[in-house]
């Protein structure tokens, strides 16, 4: 009778020493190879794993660009992503990068916080066999093979429309050949949006010798910085006839500035304010005339990634820059944007 008691409970005993076994022997090799990733290796072997580093979340376009990529490349549609936020700071990037890279991920996405200092890091990604998407912004390297592609929107082109608008406007006004005091609030110093939009915006003022331009300071593409700053150079210059911000964001910052101080701005008003990106919040701006121009930034460039991504699952060649489709948005055009946009 003791041994039919006996047989059962020393089986108990033996499967729980099993799984003791088995247990340690996993956490052991967690910790011989703390960069394994048990979550991606859980995961089913049909989806592609990605790596993303967004670079942060610092304004409503940085958002929404976040929500597209997320949605894009989410498991419903075969993906498997790891995101990372780098909160602005490239050391965060680079160590994102490199944890994905020892993850051994299937591609690696992300947006580069300057244009600089990623040449070391995209050499290692490349020695792994792991193809770099960039997203949005632009990475400065001596081999461009770096990187498989570029998806995002042509910076300098943007900077050349905001140029070549206010010349039209100016003239609409019959005072292109008048003085005119510009200013302009840049976006973090080293971005390529940053460039790519003074660079523009310069070409076109070079053929303009009565455009003044004041000052150019950094307002890191923030609301705060933007107001900080544009309150500086209302006490430093007395007559100021056009802002130009790099995008929404210092946009809001740099008209509540004006607007403390006595200013009216936009389509009646003292200052003319060329704004870019285009999100809802500036749109209804410039719906109201309070900002005479935004020049679109399209930050949905999520599914322009994800099709660069089957292209080269299914081996086809692909492009080594997709820029996105972007308007040019005025008082006269806007309604329509305003009524279907999301973000």
């Amino acid at each position: 009778m003791r041994k039919h008691i006996l047989y059962p409970v020393l089986a108990v005993i033996i499967l729980v020493a099993l799984c003791s076994i088995m247990i340690i022997g996993e956490l052991s090799g967690y910790f011989l190879n703390p960069t394994r990733d048990f979550e991606t290796e859980m995961t089913d072997d049909k989806l592609i794993v990605v790596g993303i580093s967004q670079l942060g979340s610092e304004s409503v376009w940085r958002t929404a660009n976040t929500d597209s990529i997320q949605k894009a490349l989410s498991r419903e549609n075969g993906y498997f992503a790891i995101f990372s936020n780098a909160r602005q700071k490239q050391e965060n990037q680079i160590k994102a990068i490199r944890s994905f890279i020892s993850q051994r991920v299937d591609y690696i996405v992300f947006s580069p916080v300057t244009e600089d200092g990623f040449e070391s890091v995209l050499i290692e990604a490349k020695d792994a066999g792991i193809p770099v998407i960039l997203m949005d912004r632009m990475a400065n390297v001596s081999d461009d093979s770096l990187y498989v592609t570029h998806v995002g929107s042509d910076m300098k082109a943007e900077g050349i429309k905001a140029g070549t608008w206010l010349a039209s406007e100016l003239k609409k006004k019959n005072i292109a050949d008048d003085p005119v005091n510009i200013v302009i609030l840049k976006g973090t110093e080293g971005s390529s949006s940053e460039i790519g939009r003074s660079e523009g915006f310069h070409q076109i003022a070079a053929d303009h010798p009565n455009w003044n331009i004041l000052a150019e300071v950094d307002a890191d593409f923030t609301t705060t910085k933007a107001k900080e700053e544009m309150g500086k150079l209302l006490r430093e210059f007395r007559d100021i006839d056009v802002v130009v911000s790099q995008n929404d964001d210092m946009t809001f910052g740099a008209v509540e500035a004006l607007r403390e101080r006595g200013y009216t701005t936009g389509v009646n008003g003292e200052v003319m304010i060329i704004s870019f990106d285009a999100c809802h919040e500036a749109l209804t701006m410039v719906y109201n005339g309070v900002i005479n121009v935004d020049i679109e930034c399209n930050p949905i460039q999520g599914e322009y990634v994800s099709e660069v991504i089957r292209k080269l699952e299914r081996g086809e060649t692909i492009d080594k820059e997709y820029f996105v489709d972007e308007e040019v948005f005025t008082k006269d055009n806007v309604i329509n944007a305003l009524n279907s946009r999301a973000y």
